[in-house]
């Protein structure tokens, strides 16, 4: 009976030996895998933005000021559709949105 039990024991550690054996090769594998790819393509860089209060203020107010520039070029092109009115309001409309955005947010430079 103790060389059956000591012949299984020595069976179950040799299959636990091969998986661990597996187990490292694959994990091997995967690590020079992974290695290659971030040498091939590396990850793109991604921006975080701040998540307070000030900024998700500022977020709004840009958006604002950029549908606002948005729509009333919209709306002179759909008035008058001469180019040269066109570029004349959008030239004003570049110098002045920084007046605007100025004397209607109160932002401090």
């Amino acid at each position: 009976m103790s060389k059956e039990r000591a012949r299984r024991r020595a069976l179950r550690e040799a299959e636990r030996a091969e998986a661990m054996r597996r187990n490292e090769a694959r994990q091997a594998r995967a690590a020079r895998r992974r290695v290659m790819l971030s040498r091939l393509a590396p990850r793109p860089v991604r921006f975080a933005r701040q998540g307070g209060v000030l900024a998700r203020r500022h977020r709004v107010q840009n958006v604002i000021v950029l549908g606002v520039f948005l729509v009333v070029q919209l709306v002179v092109w759909l008035i008058w559709r001469t180019p040269a009115i066109s570029f004349g309001v959008l030239v004003f409309s570049v110098l002045f949105v920084p007046v605007v955005v100025t004397l209607a947010f109160n932002r401090r430079i």
